[in-house]
């Protein structure tokens, strides 16, 4: 996910990266929660297409999340990271395929909303 903000924002800023660090693993490595792919897509949704002000709507935001979840879970077979990782064969990089498909899903769904990069 780290490219994709590097894509969108040139770089990605500093906070994000930081914000986003515990995700990874299910939540701090324990591999219980939901995957950190999703968990950061979703943030990157946020960081682009996410409200400034409380006054604004989040309905298209949300209605993002919802396909980006519906179509990661269709790559994944799930959304839970220990749940996926037992899918997937015992091997350095375990997650790759799971990186590629989500990061590719992620940027055909900002393209198709006309999102640009801003760097």
């Amino acid at each position: 996910m780290i490219a994709v903000g590097d894509h969108y924002f040139g770089k990605v800023p500093e906070v994000l990266l930081r914000a986003s660090g515990p995700l990874a693993g299910g939540g701090g490595s324990c591999y219980e929660e939901m995957c950190g792919l999703l968990s950061a897509g979703m943030m990157m949704l946020g960081a682009l297409l996410g409200r400034t002000e409380y006054t604004e709507s989040d309905e298209a935001m949300f209605a993002l999340a919802r396909e980006y979840r519906d179509r990661f879970c269709a790559l994944a077979g799930h959304t839970q990271c220990q749940a996926i990782r037992d899918t997937l064969p015992e091997k350095d990089k375990r997650c790759e395929p799971i990186v590629v498909g989500s990061v590719r899903i992620l940027m055909e769904m900002l393209d198709a909303q006309g999102v640009k990069p801003r760097a």
